[in-house]
């Protein structure tokens, strides 16, 4: 595996706490998910301030919560493959589990390495993502606002439908219903990812209507 992010371990218990899931029941990879989240954060808002100095706070709140999301974790994830170095005992390896290991791996990177070290880490991997995009990205949520005020259809109704999974990796499901366009339910791994699904699924049905 340290060949795949280029990074040589001086201890190698750190990189193995890192790819070691709380439901194997020993030493796991809670603590550091913890701190890699706000490496991870910290180095994100370091670039993006330096990227776009002329936007506003509101536009680089945007980017940031795209960049940092779990969807975006689990893309990193699964591009370095690491599903495959993973341990778990009776738990599927989703990408939830995915992306929490891509936080916990950039800690045990900071604690092994250094501050400097993670921070280059964290920009190889984020950098193509930044450059995507010229325009801060907008979430589901959002658009659908939009467009059903824009509707005139009133704002979007949320609704919590269930909870499903053990503690460490829930499951939640939520229905979003607009006038004329029904209701959709999302799943997500917290509320607020499956808010965003059922969004999406909404709009996606909004956008095939209007293509039809």
């Amino acid at each position: 595996m340290e060949s795949i992010i280029q990074y040589r371990f001086k201890n190698l218990a750190l990189l193995n706490q890192a790819m070691t899931h709380v439901s194997s029941g020993v030493v796991n990879n809670e603590r550091l998910e913890f701190l890699g989240d706000r490496i991870l954060g910290l180095v994100i808002a370091e670039l993006l301030l330096e990227k776009f100095p002329h936007e506003n706070e509101g536009d680089i709140g945007k980017r940031y919560a795209s960049l940092v999301q779990s969807e975006t974790l689990a893309l990193i994830g699964n591009r370095l493959n690491l599903k495959k170095y993973l341990h778990a005992v009776g738990t599927e390896i989703n990408d939830s589990i995915i992306g929490d290991a891509t936080e916990a791996l950039i800690a045990a990177i900071y604690l092994d390495g250094g501050y400097t070290v993670s921070a280059e880490f964290i920009k190889k991997y984020w950098n193509p993502l930044i450059k995507l995009s010229d325009m801060p990205p907008q979430d589901s949520k959002t658009k659908l606002q939009e467009m059903s005020q824009a509707k005139g259809l009133g704002l979007p109704i949320y609704r919590n439908i269930s909870r499903e999974g053990p503690d460490h990796n829930p499951i939640f499901q939520v229905e979003v219903s607009v006038k004329k366009f029904g209701k959709f339910v999302g799943r997500g791994t917290s509320k607020k990812n499956a808010e965003q699904e059922a969004a999406t699924q909404l709009l996606q049905k909004v956008k095939s209507k209007s293509d039809a």
